[in-house]
């Protein structure tokens, strides 16, 4: 067995133009939107010039033996608190002693269970795996103890995609039709957009069904922007739709909403991705709240915890489908799971192209799955063709 010794950790900032990707255009339902005068809309995003520079944040682990590990994209709230509070600590350290350099960033700081430090020590575990990967010359999912299928099946998100109803009918029936496990939906209003605002959100869940038909199972994520009579109220007009699921309705905090809607609608609930480890987990899971968890393996404390919060779930019965902000980590520890544990993955597909528009062979469904993927670690590759420049960062956003 080599040794692995960690020379350094860095953070690359890679950039080049924008290209022409399906960016956002549709408003996401947000937290703040309850400052919303009643029947007033956010403003939707513009689409970024295809010629703008933008810039990806990559996480690169060096050894003092040679290997190396890379993960990526990573958020930059991920990496300054990366380069700053655990980069240092992390040099001289043993690359392969995972749980117990996972135990010991946790100890670091007494705010390291949530928050910006959670996501740095997210995106550290993750490079550490990617660079065992390499040392091993396996991929993550074999390292995690194998799998026991050819691909992993997705769902599909359509953050971002215009809610007018022809646009909503199109896209539905073609998602539907490019044989996804399911696809989920975004609200645009909170409880601040009122009754107006309510009836939309109905409105949008009722196209979506008629467009896809009965069997075609379909989502709604809420983002946290719901209060409990309006989440009461929808779930009440949508009942017919029969949602696979309503995510996100209340704050995570909120463990008493949750429990109050849950006891009000025979339509399942979901959350996860603003759970950050097992702790938090727990009351969901303890108290019967949630038909599905989410995890997000760039949240919550990388591949390590994602695989112990699965472990944790199993032993409820309550499935883990990871948040797809993380799509490598995600891909890999839910291929390494029983599909009884980890039953499939989600794609932002309007949203992942971009955030890894720098890579090569970055991760794309074909037919509704993920191929298993089968380069070392998480098999990351920086696509020069694509890129105009490479250099450390240096804790400032490209403006």
């Amino acid at each position: 067995m080599p040794e692995l010794t960690i020379a350094a950790v860095e953070v690359e900032a890679v950039r080049g133009p924008a290209g022409r990707f399906p960016y956002p255009v549709q408003w996401q339902a947000q937290p703040l939107d309850v400052y919303l005068a009643p029947g007033e809309a956010a403003a939707a995003p513009g689409e970024p010039d295809p010629a703008a520079i933008v810039e990806t944040l990559y996480v690169r682990i060096t050894t003092r033996q040679g290997p190396q590990g890379r993960y990526g994209p990573v958020d930059p709230v991920a990496a300054w608190s990366l380069t700053q509070i655990l980069a240092p600590f992390l040099a001289g350290q043993d690359a392969l002693a995972g749980a117990t350099l996972w135990d010991k960033m946790q100890r670091l700081d007494r705010h390291s269970r949530h928050g910006h430090l959670k996501l740095a020590i997210s995106a550290a575990d993750n490079a550490l795996w990617d660079l065992r990967g390499r040392a091993f010359d396996a991929p993550v999912w074999q390292l995690l103890g194998g799998s026991g299928r050819a691909s992993v099946p997705a769902y599909v998100s359509t953050l971002g995609v215009p809610h007018d109803p022809a646009t909503v009918r199109t896209v539905a029936r073609e998602l539907a039709e490019a044989g996804y496990a399911g696809q989920k939906w975004f609200p645009a209003h909170g409880r601040g957009g009122g009754a107006a605002g309510l009836r939309a959100s109905i409105t949008l869940a009722e196209t979506v069904r008629d467009a896809v038909g009965p069997d075609v199972p379909v989502m709604f994520d809420a983002f946290m922007s719901w209060d409990l009579p309006y989440a009461i109220a929808w779930c009440q007009a949508v009942a017919h739709v029969r949602p696979g699921w309503l995510e996100e309705p209340f704050a995570p905090a909120q463990v008493d909403a949750y429990a109050a809607l849950r006891d009000k609608t025979a339509i399942p609930l979901a959350a996860g991705e603003h759970l950050y480890d097992r702790p938090d987990v727990l009351p969901f899971l303890s108290q019967r709240l949630l038909t599905v968890l989410q995890p997000d393996p760039e949240w919550c404390g990388g591949v390590t915890e994602l695989t112990r919060i699965c472990a944790l779930a199993e032993a409820f019965g309550v499935p883990v489908i990871p948040h797809g902000h993380g799509l490598h980590a995600a891909i890999h520890v839910i291929a390494s799971q029983s599909p009884g544990t980890c039953p499939m993955a989600e794609y932002l597909y309007r949203i992942a192209p971009g955030r890894h528009r720098f890579e090569v062979a970055p991760p794309e469904p074909a037919g509704g799955a993920f191929p298993l993927p089968r380069r070392p670690g998480f098999g990351i590759e920086l696509n020069d063709d694509a890129i105009t420049s490479r250099q450390p960062w240096d804790g400032r956003l490209l403006r």
